[in-house]
């Protein structure tokens, strides 16, 4: 049997908090007792956000845990060619298409919809959307591209499907209703999802399966949260013929207001916890590990 391989895989957009710590000392932990591998991959596709000196604060705080990780690290950044190629391929096979539809105009669709009933939503509670750029021709798409308009590139989810056999994925872990087991993926639930836009050559969705896969990665350790974007990644899988990894959900930690802790949220970085006296086994007492 090949060796396990397991991947922690943070953007450096901001300092790690106790969501981080938890994911990354859950997958050193089974990655240990697997006699597996640790990868540490550096998902830096927003080159607006993503700042150096967060990189490195992210590798200071793995090793003050404990964490030890493969060398190389991967950096997305570093194979946008390589999404680039793989968007071509869905593109040859007729499964892509641009929308230019700004988010106020989708706004106003959605606004003017909800007079008839509510509109649908993804798992995550966005706002579907409403296929109007299927319809564009070739040409005129090219052309508004070309013209330097702002637009997404989007996966069609009918001719997806279309292509693809019944998908499932194994789950080791839960998800958020306690699913576990061999598992159904539901793609269609997210409608027609953004694999890339004109300023960022690729999406999450696209980069993780490729990366993964390029990565040899057996088993994806991660938080519920990602439970149902599995959906779409086992879709994207089977339509650019990439292994299938072992998912793996495990719970989040949530602020006093129900919220996972998000950077977005200014949840307290684990720097500062270092700074005020917390040891790494405090951390695993704090995240319930220890």
């Amino acid at each position: 049997m090949s060796t396990p391989v397991f991947r922690f895989a943070p953007s450096p957009n901001g300092y790690l908090h106790l969501g981080h710590a938890l994911s990354a000392l859950i997958n050193f932990d089974m990655a240990r007792a697997a006699g597996g591998r640790l990868l540490l991959r550096i998902e830096d596709i927003d080159e607006t956000r993503c700042r150096p000196h967060f990189e490195a604060a992210i590798c200071d705080d793995l090793a003050w845990l404990g964490i030890a990780w493969e060398q190389p690290v991967l950096r997305q950044s570093a194979h946008f060619d390589d999404y680039r190629a793989a968007l071509a391929r869905l593109d040859a096979q007729g499964l892509t298409f641009a929308s230019f539809e700004s988010r106020s105009e989708i706004a106003a669709l959605i606004a003017g919809h909800n007079q008839q009933g509510p509109w649908p939503r993804d798992p995550d509670g966005a706002p579907l959307y409403s296929g109007r750029g299927r319809s564009l021709p070739a040409a005129e798409r090219e052309r508004r591209i070309a013209a330097g308009e702002p637009y997404a590139l989007r996966l069609d989810m009918a001719a997806a499907m279309a292509r693809t056999a019944t998908l499932s994925w194994t789950e080791t872990g839960a998800g958020p209703a306690g699913e576990s087991g061999s598992l159904a993926a539901r793609p269609e639930q997210w409608g027609d999802v953004v694999l890339a836009r004109k300023e960022t050559p690729t999406s999450y969705h696209l980069a993780v399966v490729i990366d993964d896969a390029r990565q040899g990665v057996t088993h994806v350790v991660r938080g519920q949260d990602l439970f149902w974007a599995t959906s779409v990644h086992r879709l994207l899988q089977a339509l650019l013929g990439l292994p299938a990894p072992t998912y793996h959900h495990h719970r989040l930690i949530l602020d006093a207001e129900g919220r996972k802790l998000s950077k977005s949220t200014r949840a307290t970085a684990l720097r500062e916890l270092r700074q005020s006296g917390a040891t790494p086994a405090d951390i695993r007492r704090m995240v319930g590990l220890a």
